[in-house]
């Protein structure tokens, strides 16, 4: 009897041999794109997202990425105040926070035709406004909500599997929400000490949710700071993020879960620097054209580590040649006689405005082309 979609998912983090590579697509962007549906960063996900799990199920593309669900709740410290307000229009989205420290905001702006939130104002610009930020997220509470998690996993049935996320590390809350990399990049040469001090306040507290989350009903928790080794190169993780990741990856193999890191960047050192610490899978793995290894080289750095990706955007566009596209996804399935440790997906996301039969090309040459 053939797998279904979650079967082959499961097997091959549980190191077995599915009938068929696992095919899954984060389509959540293109999703909304396709469709004109709001995408709005202020509020979470409280039930599932029916209509984009009924688009999964009918197409018979596997889900696991819940993108703005919320399976847990997070309290800050009583000194603490924060808010998310957005503009008259509700173009601009600002999140504050408020401490005995002093206030720091950040802001992002709806851009109609990348159908994405830009940022439009870092919040962290001085030492003054580090301390804030590492005074409020060093004090944060975590409070599960596993009943919401449930009806996902209902929703999805065979579908897929639903990944748990614990958010952003210190250096991912400092690069892609507060400072922003050139500035962050700046700051741990400008002031180290400072710098060293927030990191390892802020990666303290994210264990707690680490902690939270090894208890949850998830078999697959997914971190990371959407990973690129020109941003994050090894010699810097190694200094500023590996230990938190390490234990993080050690507390959750200890509660029996799986653990996939997101590198949705360059490849190069950056499979290596998470297959030396233990990590399980690689999501969101972009090889070139726009990455910088082919799809052999992948195998090579990740050793063992499952490799999940493959498609890299711009294949997905009519104006690439469908055979392009065609010999990306076998060169990207031919991995399969090397290792069973692969699944079938997107470079990151299915791009907004990418060519819907594309999903459905793919997953035909998975389930035709992909057998063991």
């Amino acid at each position: 009897m053939a797998m279904n979609l979650r079967e082959r998912l499961l097997t091959v983090y549980r190191g077995g041999m599915p009938d068929v590579v696992p095919f899954a697509l984060d389509l959540s962007h293109w999703f909304y794109e396709k469709n004109r549906m709001p995408w709005d960063l202020s509020a979470a996900y409280m039930k599932p997202e029916t209509e984009l799990i009924e688009y999964h199920k009918r197409h018979d593309v596997g889900f696991y990425m819940a993108n703005g669900a919320c399976f847990f709740e997070v309290r800050n410290p009583l000194d603490v105040r924060t808010s998310v307000t957005k503009n008259a229009d509700w173009s601009e989205i600002t999140w504050e926070i408020e401490t005995p420290l002093g206030v720091i905001r950040r802001k992002r702006r709806w851009e109609a035709g990348n159908y994405a939130w830009g940022i439009s104002q870092w919040g962290v610009r001085t030492r003054d406004d580090l301390h804030v930020l590492a005074h409020a997220l060093a004090g944060r509470e975590y409070v599960p909500r596993w009943k919401l998690y449930k009806p996902w996993v209902d929703c999805i049935g065979g579908t897929g599997v639903v990944y748990g996320m614990t958010g952003y590390s210190a250096m991912g809350q400092l690069m892609h929400y507060w400072m922003g990399a050139e500035a962050t990049l700046y700051a741990v040469a400008d002031w180290p000490e400072e710098m060293r001090d927030a990191i390892e306040a802020i990666n303290a507290n994210c264990l707690k949710c680490v902690d939270m989350l090894a208890e949850s009903p998830a078999e697959v928790v997914i971190m990371g700071d959407n990973f690129s080794s020109d941003i994050q190169p090894p010699h810097f993780f190694a200094e500023w993020s590996q230990a938190y990741y390490a234990e993080a990856i050690r507390r959750f193999h200890a509660a029996g879960k799986f653990v996939a890191i997101h590198i949705d960047g360059r490849l190069r050192g950056a499979l290596r620097m998470f297959r030396e610490i233990g990590a399980d899978c690689a999501d969101a793995v972009t090889p070139a054209p726009m990455g910088d290894l082919m799809p052999e080289e992948c195998r090579e750095e990740a050793g063992e580590m499952i490799l999940s990706g493959g498609i890299p955007p711009d294949l997905w566009y009519s104006r690439v040649d469908i055979e392009d596209f065609k010999r990306a996804v076998m060169r990207w399935l031919e991995l399969r006689k090397w290792s069973t440790r692969l699944i079938a997906a997107a470079g990151d996301q299915v791009p907004p405005g990418a060519e819907e039969d594309r999903i459905f090309i793919m997953r035909d040459m998975v389930e035709t082309r992909g057998r063991f």
